[in-house]
C-alpha cells in the first residue's frame, strides 16, 4: 500500500509539472523509478515512464483544447514525424542499459536544463523563410499570430521522438525550445501543441514498450491516476503561475537529478 501511494505522489507531481510546462512528466518518473528501483532494467523504467505519459497527456490536452491553445496542424504534423522516431527508440532502448542508461539520461537532464536556464528570451533569428502562417483566437479571446519553417519542425520532430521514446521522457523538453526559439510559436500554444503531439506519439511508443514487455502494469496503474489528476491541475495553473520562474526551479532540479545519475 506504501509503494503505491508513493507511486501515485509520484504520479502527481509529474503530472503537474509536466503539463504546467508541457515537458512531460517523465524526466520525473524515470529519475524516481531508478532511484527506487535500482534492479528495475532500464528498457522498464523507459516503458513503464511512457505509458503514464500517455494518461498524463490524455488529460493535460483536453484541458488544453478546451482552451482553445492547441495549434492541431502543427501537432499532428510534428508527430507524424516524431513517431517514426519513437519506434526505433524503443528498440534502441533494450541495449541502453546499467551504467550507460543512467550516464546517457545524466548527460541528456543537464543539457536539458542548460537549454531551460540560458535559453534566449527573444527568438532566433532563422535563415529559412516561414512556409506556415498560422492565426488564431483562444477561449480567452486572445488572439494568437505567428509564422514558421515547417521542414525545420518535421526534422527536429523525429529526433525528439526518438530521444522521447529512448529514455521514456515526454519530447516537450525539446520541442518547446525549438518551437518557442527557432518556429516563433507563443509560449502558451507551444505548450499546448507540445502536449497533443506528445499524446500522438505515446500511443505508438508505448505500443511498441508494450510488445518488448517493457512496461510494469502494476506501476502504470499506480502512476496513471496521480499523472491524469495531475494533468488537470497543471494545465489549469499554466494560465495563472509565471512559467519563467517554474522552468528556472526544474532546471536547477533536473542538474541535482542528473549529477546523482551519472554519479
Amino acid at each position: 500500500m506504501l509503494t503505491y501511494l508513493l507511486l501515485f505522489c509520484i504520479g502527481l507531481a509529474a503530472g503537474i509539472s509536466g503539463s504546467l510546462v508541457g515537458l512531460g512528466g517523465g524526466f520525473i518518473v524515470v529519475p524516481a523509478l531508478a532511484f527506487l528501483f535500482p534492479d528495475m532494467p532500464s528498457a522498464q523504467i523507459a516503458g513503464t515512464s511512457m505509458a503514464m505519459l500517455l494518461f498524463n497527456s490524455i488529460s493535460s490536452t483536453y484541458v488544453y483544447a478546451k482552451q482553445k491553445r492547441i495549434d492541431y496542424q502543427a501537432a499532428v504534423r510534428f508527430a507524424a514525424a516524431s513517431i517514426p522516431g519513437s519506434v526505433i527508440g524503443a528498440f534502441f532502448a533494450e541495449y541502453l542499459v546499467g551504467k550507460l542508461f543512467f550516464i546517457s539520461f545524466g548527460i541528456f537532464l543537464i543539457f536539458v536544463a542548460l537549454l531551460l536556464l540560458f535559453k534566449p528570451n527573444k527568438p532566433i533569428a532563422w535563415p529559412f523563410k516561414p512556409t506556415v502562417n498560422r492565426s488564431f483566437i483562444d477561449n480567452n479571446g486572445e488572439r494568437f499570430e505567428y509564422a514558421y519553417h515547417m521542414p525545420t519542425g518535421i526534422i527536429i520532430s523525429f529526433f525528439v521522438g526518438f530521444t522521447a521514446s529512448l529514455f521514456g521522457i515526454g519530447g516537450g523538453s525539446l520541442m518547446i525550445p525549438t518551437m518557442t526559439l527557432l518556429l516563433f510559436f507563443s509560449p502558451h500554444i507551444a505548450v499546448a501543441t507540445s502536449m497533443l503531439q506528445i499524446l500522438l506519439s505515446a500511443i505508438v511508443s508505448t505500443s511498441v514498450h508494450a510488445l518488448l514487455n517493457n512496461i510494469d502494469w502494476f506501476m502504470v496503474l499506480a502512476l496513471a491516476p496521480g499523472a491524469i489528476i495531475g494533468g488537470q491541475i497543471g494545465a489549469r495553473l499554466a494560465i495563472y503561475l509565471p512559467a519563467g520562474l517554474l522552468l528556472k526551479i526544474l532546471a536547477l532540479l533536473l542538474i541535482v537529478v542528473s549529477i546523482r545519475l551519472i554519479i
